[in-house]
Parts: structure tokens; sequence; C-alpha cells
């Protein structure tokens, strides 16, 4: 059975310094540091590494991050991977559950994550499913 799950983020997004002999220096990496709240109410932290192109708009960038809380009362962990890109101003964006990442009451969790950014303010509609 598919559920939903929705409601408010918060994001705090702080640039890191570049490492020496570590890729390219123009592919920026960044510390995540998240608060999920409504039917997720977690935390979590991960990386995000960003490359901007000379063409105004467009990016993209990859992130990883492990949440840790609770999803419509069931407690656990599990990881998110991230994969966006803006063409010129507009943006796809893909969010999934990384396979068997799942904790505790949250073993078996699947699904895909969508972000919405309105006024400034960020939100959350999961989609997923969970293993009995």
């Amino acid at each position: 059975m598919t559920n939903r799950a929705s409601g408010p983020f918060t994001v705090e997004i702080t640039p890191q310094a570049p490492e020496d002999n570590v890729g390219d220096p123009t592919v920026g990496r960044m510390a995540l540091d998240k608060q999920f709240h409504g039917d997720l109410e977690a935390t979590s932290k991960g990386q995000m590494l960003a490359a901007g192109t000379d063409v105004k708009g467009s990016a993209g960038y990859v992130a990883l991050e492990r949440v840790n809380g609770s999803l419509h009362g069931k407690t656990g962990t599990f990881a998110l991977q991230h994969s966006g890109t803006m063409t010129r101003g507009a943006p796809q964006l893909i969010i999934t559950v990384v396979p068997d990442s799942g904790t505790g009451q949250l073993a078996g969790l699947a699904g895909k994550m969508m972000i919405t950014i309105a006024e400034g303010k960020h939100s959350y509609d999961f989609e997923y499913t969970l293993a009995e």
C-alpha cells in the first residue's frame, strides 16, 4: 500500500572548504542540515555537490542525506539520494529512498520525495511504501 506524508522543513546549507587534490575546484561541496515537520518529524544531515555553468539558470547537483526520526509515528533512519538539474531556470529533481537503507521501524522503506519551494518556504511530499 502506498502512503503519503507531507509537511514543511527547514534547511541550512553550509559551503565547505575545497579539499586539496580532490576533484575539480569548480564543483562546490556543501553540508546539509534539515529539520522536517508534519508527518515526518525528523532531522537529517548530508552532503551536496553542485556545479554551475556559464549559462544563467543552468546547474546540477547531487546529494545524499541520512534522515533520523519518525514517519507517521514509526521511528528509525533512512537515506535519501538527490539528483537535480536546472536548465535555464527549469528545474528537474529526483529524490529517492536509497534501497535497503531503512532501520528500526522504517526497515523496508521505499519511496520518492518531492520538494516545493514557495515564497522562500520549503515543503515536502513523500510517497512511500513500508514493508510490514
